[in-house]
C-alpha cells in the first residue's frame, strides 16, 4: 500500500522560503517519477514540478527559478524547496509518486496521493 505524508507547510512572508517534504512508503522514489502539485483556494490542482526517474526535474513557468524539486533515495523522501515566495504560491501542496513522466509533463498515479499540506504566503 502506497502512503505519502507531506510536511513542512505553514505561513511564510512574501520573499521567504519554505521546504516541503513528502515521506513515501510502499513505493521506491528512486524507481519512479514524481510530481508536486498545488491547489490554490477555489481552483483545481495544477502540476508545479516533476522529477523523472533519471532525476531530471521540470517546472511550471510560474515557479521556474524559484522552486527546486529533489528526492533522497536513502530516506525515500521527496522535497520541494520554495524560494522567493509570492502570494500566488498560496495553496494546498500535494506530492504524487509513480505516475507517467514524458517530456517534462507528468500524469499522476491516482492511487498515490498524500493528504496535502497548506502553504500560505502572506505578510
Amino acid at each position: 500500500q502506497v502512503q505519502l505524508v507531506e510536511s513542512g507547510g505553514g505561513l511564510v512572508q512574501p520573499g521567504g522560503s519554505l521546504r516541503l517534504s513528502c515521506a513515501v512508503s510502499g513505493i521506491r522514489v528512486s524507481n519512479n517519477a514524481i510530481g508536486w502539485y498545488r491547489q490554490p483556494p477555489g481552483k483545481s490542482r495544477k502540476l508545479v514540478a516533476a522529477i523523472a526517474i533519471s532525476g531530471t526535474a521540470d517546472y511550471d513557468g510560474d515557479v521556474k527559478g524559484r522552486f527546486t524539486a529533489s528526492r533522497d533515495n536513502a530516506l525515500n523522501t521527496v522535497y520541494l524547496q520554495m524560494n522567493s515566495a509570492t502570494p500566488d504560491d498560496t495553496g494546498v501542496y500535494y506530492c504524487n509518486v509513480g505516475g507517467e513522466y514524458y517530456s517534462g509533463s507528468y500524469w499522476p498515479n491516482e492511487g498515490s496521493w498524500g493528504q496535502g499540506i497548506q502553504v500560505t504566503v502572506s505578510s
